[in-house]
C-alpha cells in the first residue's frame, strides 16, 4: 500500500485536488485540523489554535483516521495532511512538540507509514479567508516555508505541484 501525503499552503486547493482524486477512485483520508478547528468553533471556541492541546487534538484524529483507513481498499491512499504538517502546525504556531505528537512522528517514520514523496500544492498567490483558515497571504508564504523546510529535515522529498498542475507524481 502507497500513502501519499498532499500538503502546502493554505488554501492552494488541496481539497478540490483530494476531492477529484476521490472521484477518480482513489482512497482520501481528510485532513484533522480543519475538523478540529469546525468542533471547537461549534463548542464556543473562536481560536482553539492559540491552546498547545489543538496539536495534541490533531494528531490523535490523525492516528485514527490512518490506522482506521489502513482497513480500506486500493494500492493508493491520499492524506490530506500528515503528522509532519502537525509538527509543521506546532512549529508555526509556537507551541511546544507535545510527546503524543513526538511518538506519531517515531510511529510513523519507525514503520514507513507514509511515501517519502510528498505532493506540495503550491500557493495560488492569494488566500481566500475562512472561519477556520484566519491567515494573510503573507503568512501563508510563511507557513508554507515552515511546511516544505520541516518535511525536507524528516527525510521527505516534496514534489512541488504548481497551481493549475495535473501531473500526478505516483
Amino acid at each position: 500500500m502507497k500513502r501519499y501525503i498532499l500538503t502546502g499552503t493554505p488554501g492552494a486547493g488541496k481539497t478540490a485536488i483530494l476531492r477529484w482524486l476521490e472521484c477518480d477512485g482513489y482512497t482520501v483520508v481528510e485532513e484533522a485540523a480543519t475538523d478540529v478547528i469546525a468542533l471547537h468553533q461549534a463548542r464556543g471556541e473562536p481560536e482553539p489554535w492559540t491552546k498547545p492541546s489543538f496539536v495534541e487534538a490533531i494528531i490523535t484524529l490523525q492516528r485514527r483516521r490512518q490506522e482506521q483507513a489502513a482497513a480500506l481498499p486500493g494500492d493508493v491512499q491520499l492524506y490530506d495532511r500528515s503528522p509532519v504538517c502537525t509538527y509543521a502546525l506546532a512549529t508555526y504556531l509556537g507551541h511546544p512538540v507535545s510527546p503524543a505528537l513526538s511518538r506519531e512522528l517515531e510511529r510513523i517514520q519507525a514503520q514507513q507509514i507514509y511515501a517519502k514523496k510528498v505532493l506540495f500544492i503550491q500557493n495560488l498567490g492569494f488566500v481566500t479567508p475562512t472561519e477556520a483558515r484566519l491567515i494573510t497571504f503573507e503568512e501563508s508564504l510563511r507557513f508554507e516555508q515552515v511546511h516544505q523546510d520541516t518535511y525536507v529535515s524528516l527525510g521527505y522529498e516534496c514534489v512541488p505541484i504548481a497551481p493549475g498542475s495535473e501531473e500526478t507524481a505516483w
